[in-house]
């Protein structure tokens, strides 16, 4: 079999530091033989350090449907739209051809509901809580999902101080197993693999959302290489015709798609 290939695309602007991070995620937790794409937007058009605003989401939709598209032509097997808030999963989606997308509530969710009853999730801010709670009654995930435990943190603020980061992390998570979770899921962090000291301290699975999303987005593609299973686009997954894209130019221009890329090669 071939190696199969993952596009992970942080919706914000290019950023070494993070798209690093990313970079170091995808190539500690990937298959062996898994290609992983670490991509972000280009900053000329898309500045935002974060996404946590429905402003700044509205803002990088078109961005995202881009680079689903790009990904798409480009043979990747599967995309996956870096921020929990799964911003324009569907329209992504629809523009996607035989690719799968995927994204950190909804891959977390999945993964969640597969190994326990009740999961809870951890969030930056209260803010969050209408929109990420609608897409998770959304995907079906409504009676399985014990609530949302905040940090008080925006996400520009997690890499300032890992410790008082991490301490309110284990706070929120043992408040959500005093409440009865049964699993946790760490819905906007960059600490790769903190997940771990979370769960040997709370005794119960912790899910680190990015990690998820990578992971799920090479199960599709798996799936696609050994099972032939892809993607419906008819009915409600139907897309735009391709002499209707060209009609209206829809994805013209020169401007760059992505503001930076780093490879993960497979091994």
């Amino acid at each position: 079999m071939p190696p199969v290939k993952i596009m992970y695309l942080n919706p914000v602007a290019d950023n070494p530091e993070v798209d690093r991070l990313f970079a170091d995620m995808a190539r500690a937790y990937k298959l062996a033989g898994t290609e992983v794409h670490v991509t972000a937007l280009p900053r000329a058009d898309y500045p935002f350090s974060h996404i946590e605003y429905r402003t700044y989401e509205a803002l990088v939709t078109g961005g995202i449907v881009r680079a689903a598209r790009a990904a798409a032509r480009e043979g990747f097997d599967a995309f996956t739209i870096g921020c929990f808030y799964d911003t324009a999963l569907h329209d992504a989606r629809e523009i996607s051809g035989a690719m799968a997308v995927t994204a950190p509530c909804i891959a977390s969710c999945e993964i969640a509901a597969s190994l326990a009853n009740r999961f809870a999730v951890i969030v930056v801010r209260s803010k969050c809580n209408v929109q990420m709670g609608a897409n998770i009654r959304e995907y079906g995930y409504g009676d399985r999902f014990s609530g949302f435990y905040e940090i008080g943190l925006g996400v520009d603020d997690l890499q300032r101080d890992h410790a008082e980061t991490e301490r309110r992390l284990k706070a929120a998570g043992r408040r959500a197993v005093d409440d009865g979770a049964e699993m946790i899921v760490l819905g906007c962090t960059m600490e790769i693999g903190f997940y771990k000291e979370m769960e040997a301290e709370l005794g119960v699975p912790v899910i680190d959302s990015a990690i998820a999303s990578l992971k799920r987005a090479e199960y599709a593609a798996l799936l696609r290489h050994q099972c032939g299973w892809v993607p419906s686009r008819t009915g409600s997954c139907e897309a735009p015709t391709e002499a209707e894209i060209a009609r209206f130019d829809a994805f013209g221009g020169s401007r760059p798609v992505f503001g930076s890329r780093i490879v993960v090669e497979a091994s």
